[in-house]
Parts: C-alpha cells; structure tokens; sequence
C-alpha cells in the first residue's frame, strides 16, 4: 500500500504544528503553555476547572473542545498518544484556580495511567484533582463492565454539558457528580470502512477487506462486534442504533430509551466520510427515533471525533433530564463546538 499524502513538514513535530496552528484558530482566546497544552486566556479567579485531554490526531477534538462554556484546557498527545504525565501536570497548574480541577478524558489505559501520574504531582503542589472517564463506547464492553468501555465520539456531547456545569459549579465534587451524569447516559456505536493512517510512517491504523464494515469498530480501529458485508445506509442504520437501544435496555443502571424521552443525537464522520453520507443516515436514523417516540431535542452533524482521514461513522445518544436540558441550552464556542444562544 502506497503512503498517504499528508501535507506536513516534519512528521514528527506534527502536534506541536498542528497546535500552533489551533492556537491560531483562537484568535487570542485560548493560548499554549508548557510542552503541549492549550488553555482559556480568561479563566476566572475561584472556577472549578475542567481539563480535557488525549491523543492528537484526532481534531477538531480535545484540544478543539476548549472555549466559553466548554472545556478550561487540554493535554495533548503525540498522534494518537496519551499526553505524557509533566504535559497533564503543566496543564494542570494552568487552568487551576484554586477551587480543585476535573480531569474528563476517554477510558484508554495510557491516558488513565498518565492522567493519574499527572494528578499525583499535581496534588503534591496541594490542587485537589479528580476525575470523571468517559466510557461511552456500547460494543467495547457489556453493560454490567461497561466502566472498561473506550470513550469515544460521545465525549462531545459530555464535554459540553460538564463545560456548561462548570461555569456555575462551588465545589469540585457537584461537577463530579454532573459529568458522571451526562457519561452515564451517553451510548455510541461507530463503524470503520477503511482505516486512517499515522503521519509519521504513513502506515493504516488497521486493515479490512474493502467489501466489509467493522462494526462497533474504535477510532482506532479497535475490534468491536463483528465485520458485516458492505451494505446501504437504509441497512447499516438500524444495526447502529439497535445496539444503542439493546444497551440502554440491559444497563440495570439506566432506564431503557421510551416515548418521550429526550436525546441529544450526534451523526459524526471519522474522518473521510462525507457530510451527504452523514445526512443520509441521520434521516433514517430520525425516521426509526420518531417511530419510537424518542424526541431528539438537538442534532450534532459532522466531522468532529476523527482518526485522520479513516472511512466510518457513528452515533451518539446522550439522553436529557431537566438539569441536563438546562446545560445543553448554555452557548458556547470552541474551535471544534459552538452552540448559538437560543
């Protein structure tokens, strides 16, 4: 297989350009600090904070998720790489503002063990950290293990919904209790049809045959419930959210999605996946949630959770109570997610 063309400089000073650039994009509201962090430029006195973090290669998100109303500040990674424990420190001190610091992050072990290295030197300093995991991956695990699911494109739903809470939060422990909220009600299902690649050797992230699906496949192309034949989008649709549904019924933690219930839906490209293959599925995937009575209160389309320029597609359904509604209707801006007021 021939290697992606990819229009970089030095393959491997790829973060730190692509985050240079990110600051750019900011136009002076959120500036980099340390070895590779990006924080808020105007993050107030007493706030509780909430740092976000993980792997580049992946924009617009974590990094992309920093802004009014959203996240404080991230840690990046290498491509595809947990940020090293003295990048989480530095961004730690950064965004710390004396009222404590809430680490939401997807549940992979080199960001876990990182993140938790990160936090020890930050409470040597006396900052009090805790964190939230965001496991919202419904083929990594069965939903009694459901604390060993990957996070994924549902990290963006849940990361403005605990950004909204932070702004209004006392204590670290009430925006504990509200990220862990909006995790325990956000499920994904994603699909792969051809892998992303790493810019530093050109290599796929993975392999499959081109007339098969991954499904429940990871953004990095983890295995997720089988390989299923290539299919339509009339076909593939209901299998994705059959899953979201079969989950939210065998979780004894939540209840099952019913009437009237109101969801977040997110349609996300992983990358090369077009915005017409994107609305294509979201209309059958809104005819089979009417059909059921499950009210979507708002639609997130796009490329936002990606693996470089990899061939798939996922859905998120964060579903709403009061608290939550009240949160999501919050504006906010950031490079990756911007809502208007309403």
């Amino acid at each position: 297989m021939s290697e992606i063309k990819k229009l970089v400089n030095d393959k491997l000073k790829v973060a730190d350009e692509l985050l240079d650039g990110l600051v750019e994009a900011y136009d002076g509201e959120c500036k980099r600090v340390g070895t590779r962090s990006i924080v808020r430029s105007d993050i107030p006195d007493g706030k509780v904070a909430l740092l976000v973090g993980g792997g580049s290669g992946h924009e617009p998100i974590y990094h992309g998720l920093v802004g009014r109303n959203l996240a404080d500040g991230a840690a990046c990674g290498d491509i595809f790489a947990a940020p090293s424990p003295d990048i989480v420190f530095e961004a730690t001190q950064a965004v710390n503002r004396g009222n404590g610091v809430l680490y939401l992050y997807g549940n992979y072990a080199g960001d876990v063990m990182n993140f938790d290295m990160g936090a020890e030197l930050a409470e040597e300093e006396g900052i009090d950290v805790r964190t939230v995991l965001i496991w919202d991956d419904a083929c990594s695990a069965a939903p009694d293990n459901k604390k060993d699911r990957r996070g994924v494109a549902g990290l963006v739903p849940i990361v403005k919904l605990a950004g909204a809470a932070s702004q209004g939060a006392k204590t670290l422990d009430e925006l504990v209790a509200t990220a862990k909220k909006a995790v325990l009600q956000t499920r994904s299902v994603g699909v792969s049809m051809s892998p992303g690649s790493i810019p530093a050797t050109g290599n796929p992230t993975f392999e499959i045959e081109e007339d098969k699906i991954g499904l429940g496949m990871g953004i990095h192309g983890e295995p997720g419930v089988k390989e299923i034949p290539m299919t339509t989008a009339d076909e593939l649709t209901p299998m994705m959210l059959d899953l979201v549904f079969e989950d939210f019924e065998k979780d004894e933690e939540v209840e099952a999605l019913k009437k009237g219930d109101e969801i977040i839906f997110f349609v996300n490209s992983l990358g090369s996946t077009t915005m017409m293959e994107c609305l294509i599925c979201l209309r059958k995937a809104k005819e089979i949630l009417d059909a059921k009575g499950i009210v979507v209160y708002d639609t997130i389309v796009g490329p936002l959770v990606t693996c470089q320029e990899m061939a798939g597609i996922s859905f998120s359904i964060t579903r709403l109570d009061g608290e939550l509604k009240k949160l999501w209707d919050m504006p906010c801006e950031s490079v990756c997610y911007s809502k208007m007021e309403g």
